[in-house]
């Protein structure tokens, strides 16, 4: 069988089919999101770019960047194996963006809930089993949250072991992220 030369977890074809086919994206995001599609009644590409503040200072290029109910929302694909600063790349992403949610002269309380969402071509945690982790400011002895405006979420495709037939919606859209697996005429 003949090998694709692209597939959707290159980042410039996932961009360009996600962005040109908005449904897709809010399907997608509804999922990552667990949340019902219909839901969704704001919904915004914004610009992928986050200049740096000085001259000198490092340049935020986003996969995907995007406004869903007042939320900001990022996603990221990421196939070379970064393990050893990823985390410390995603956040930084995730602070950049939050950083620049709020205008001049606002008050914080405006500060919108803020997620970074990494597909991952490779494990980046050790240890656990799970294909999904999710971050947040909790306090360390009652683990109770700091705020509801930070979030970091992580998709480890290598760990997605299901077959099709269990798969929920959401691991289906990630198993399209997935070259050389043969089941898409499976999925319906």
């Amino acid at each position: 069988m003949p090998q694709l030369k692209y597939n959707l977890r290159n980042d410039v074809l996932f961009k360009m089919v996600f962005t040109q086919y908005e449904g897709l994206l809010k399907a997608l995001t509804a999922e990552i999101l667990g949340i019902e599609l219909g839901s969704i009644a704001e919904f915004k590409i914004r610009n992928t770019e986050i200049p740096p503040e000085n001259i000198g200072d490092k340049f935020c290029r986003l996969d995907i960047n995007m406004t869903v109910n007042g939320e900001r929302i990022n996603i990221e694909i990421q196939n070379t194996d970064q393990k050893a600063f990823y985390a410390k790349r995603s956040l930084y992403y995730w602070a950049r963006d939050y950083s620049t949610a709020l205008p001049a002269s606002e008050h914080y309380t405006i500060l919108p809930r803020t997620v970074h969402i990494s597909i991952l071509a490779f494990p980046l945690f050790e240890g656990h089993e799970g294909y999904r982790s999710e971050f947040q400011l909790l306090e360390t002895t009652r683990h109770k949250p700091l705020t509801d405006r930070l979030m970091l979420q992580y998709f480890e495709l290598p760990k997605l072991q299901k077959p099709l037939e269990e798969c929920t919606m959401l691991e289906r859209w990630l198993y399209l992220l997935i070259p050389n697996r043969n089941w898409i005429a499976t999925w319906y």
